[in-house]
Order: structure tokens, then sequence, then C-alpha cells
């Protein structure tokens, strides 16, 4: 028998929106792991992320469910709702209901995205999201063009394919008919939060050796949901790619990237360079996209000799971020979970 495919519940941060979507006063309504969601952001501009069911009688708090300074109300009844989840006001009554609440999600915002974190055990988050800039030891947002991006729905495919490219280098000839050859330098898989470094070498260089080389990559992996890179050496650029499952099968698909402002010269024509050379990284990734969304999971994969310490790697640390601690399908995971008394 076939082994399961992975499941599409794993535990992590996941982009669910940018943040531009969601300004004050909006209600935003989205599914993601399976669950119907609202996003809402509040007078103070504080966002919440919640189950989008109202716990009086079932009404979609995102289909006319309005925010009234810093709560949500119930389109249905106008009971009222906080950011906890918990119910405030019944205005029929004098007393909220205090025994109901509507699952809420931990929310970060940054690089302009809105990440939730999703764990079917209801852990709380034990390791951070990763921030583009600052993770890199670099806050330098500012010298950075506006980020361009690309979002693609509802693609048959799992947010592991998309980390396991970060090791694969024998891919960019064949899919991206680049002649790069990465050389790794850093594969740390010790935490949650993974290291993927290499330099860059060309197909013919032969004599080159790793100290002549003046360009290269470095990965950080937070989790199966979001990896940011920082490219050096070549056109300063920096990523973001982030896929959140929608449902068992399917996940939404979110890149962005960031192209580093030249000093001095023509600056309409810098920005059309940047902006060229942005849409030339979005294509590459669509690329592998194309890939990714037609793949079938390989375990125990074939590989190449040079490929194994990679993929093995990555593939024993991604496993703790499943809630059987192997990768199993939704079925087994929704028995696991069930036995051990967790409702998502």
């Amino acid at each position: 028998m076939a082994k399961p495919p992975l499941s599409m519940n794993p535990t992590g941060w996941f982009q669910v929106a940018w943040s531009d979507e969601i300004g004050i006063g909006d209600v935003h309504s989205m599914k993601y792991f399976g669950r119907e969601m609202v996003a809402w952001r509040a007078e103070s501009g504080q966002l919440t992320v919640m189950n989008a069911y109202c716990e009086h009688l079932g009404a979609h708090l995102g289909f006319g469910g309005t925010v009234c300074g810093e709560v949500l109300q119930c389109p249905f009844h106008g009971w009222q709702w906080n950011a906890q989840g918990r119910n405030v006001c019944i205005p029929y009554q004098d007393k909220p209901n205090r025994g109901r609440r509507i699952t809420t999600y931990p929310v970060v915002e940054r690089n302009e995205s809105v990440y939730i974190w999703n764990d079917a055990q209801g852990r709380e988050p034990f390791f951070d999201a990763p921030d583009v800039f600052a993770s890199f030891d670099d806050r330098r947002a500012a010298d950075y063009y506006p980020q361009q991006r690309l979002f693609r729905q509802g693609l048959e495919m799992h947010p592991q394919y998309v980390l396991e490219n970060g090791v694969d280098f024998a891919h960019f000839k064949y899919v991206h008919q680049t002649p790069i050859v990465p050389v790794f330098t850093r594969h740390d898989f010790g935490e949650p939060v993974s290291y993927v470094d290499f330099t860059i070498t060309f197909e013919g260089d032969d004599g080159q050796k790793i100290e002549d080389v003046n360009s290269g990559v470095e990965a950080i992996n937070g989790g199966l949901g979001i990896a940011v890179t920082k490219s050096w050496g070549m056109i300063d650029n920096r990523t973001i790619s982030a896929i959140t499952p929608v449902d068992d099968s399917t996940s939404d698909v979110r890149f962005m990237v960031y192209i580093g402002r030249t000093p001095g010269g023509d600056p309409a024509r810098a920005e059309a360079r940047a902006c060229d050379f942005g849409r030339e990284v979005i294509r590459q990734f669509e690329q592998d996209i194309h890939i990714w969304s037609h793949q079938r999971y390989s375990d125990p994969p074939a590989l190449a000799t040079a490929e194994y310490e990679g993929f093995t790697a990555i593939r024993q640390w991604a496993k703790q971020f499943y809630p059987d601690g192997i990768g199993g399908s939704a079925a087994e995971v929704a028995e696991l979970t069930a036995q051990r008394g967790f409702t998502a």
C-alpha cells in the first residue's frame, strides 16, 4: 500500500492575508486548514483572526459582520465578540454569555503580511515567524523598492515541497535554464527555524573555488509555512515565500520580492530595472510552482548521492511540525487529535 500523503495540518506560522487587505473596520473572510475564518481590524488598529461562525446560532461573521470600536458584531442578532473571542454584549440581555468562546489564533504582522499560528494540539507558538530584514540582523527596509507580489490560490501542493526546494541544487539548470550550481555552505536544521546558505558557482567553471565566489543566498525557514531569503553579491533582493494549506488537498501560495535601491544615477531608470528584475524573480518562482502543483510526494525518494545529505536533513527536520511526528495523512492526524481530546 502506498504511503498516505503528508498531513495538510502542520504546526507553524502561515500567511493568511496581506496587511493592506484589512483596513480599520474591515472584516475579511477566508478559509484555511479546512476552517472558515475571519480577520478584522479594530478602530485601535489591532488585528484579530478567529473562526468565522457566531457561537449563538452559527451566523458567518464574514457576511455582514461589522466592527464596532474594539469588537466584532454578528449580523444576525447583534451579539458582540472581542479580540479574545469572548462574548461581551447581548443587546437584548443584561449579561453576556460567558460560557461560549470563538476560537482565535495568535497573529503577527510583519513584512506587510498577516501570519497566524496553527497547531492541531492547541499549543502556543514555540518559535517566531522570520522577518525578511530583521532576521538577517538588517533592518534596511527603507532602502528597498515597494514589495512585488504573486498570489496563486487553491493549488494541489504541500508546503513541504517548497521548503525542500531550498536544498535542491540540481533543478536550476532544468527548471530555470540557468547554469547555476549552488555550493552549500550551511545546513542548520537543529531548531524549528532552520538555515540554508549557499554560494553560487556556474557550470563549466571547474577551476573556481568557494573562496573566489562573491555571490550567494542565505535562507531562513520558519517552520513549513514561511521562508525568507537574502541574496548578496548580485542585484540586492530579498524574497518571502508563504504556502498555506486551504484544505486536505490544496494550498494558497504567496510570494513577495523586495529589490534594493541603488544610490545615484537616474532614479526612474533604476526603478524600472528593479521592477524588471523583481518580475524575473517571480517568473522563476512560477516555474517552480508549475512543478510543485503537479508533484507527487515520493517517500522514500530515489536520491542521487550528492542530494542525500540535504534532503535527508530537511525531511527529518520537517517531521516535528506534524501532529503525529512523522507527517501522516489528514485522516491519521484527525484520529490522533481526537484521541488527545483536542478539537480545532
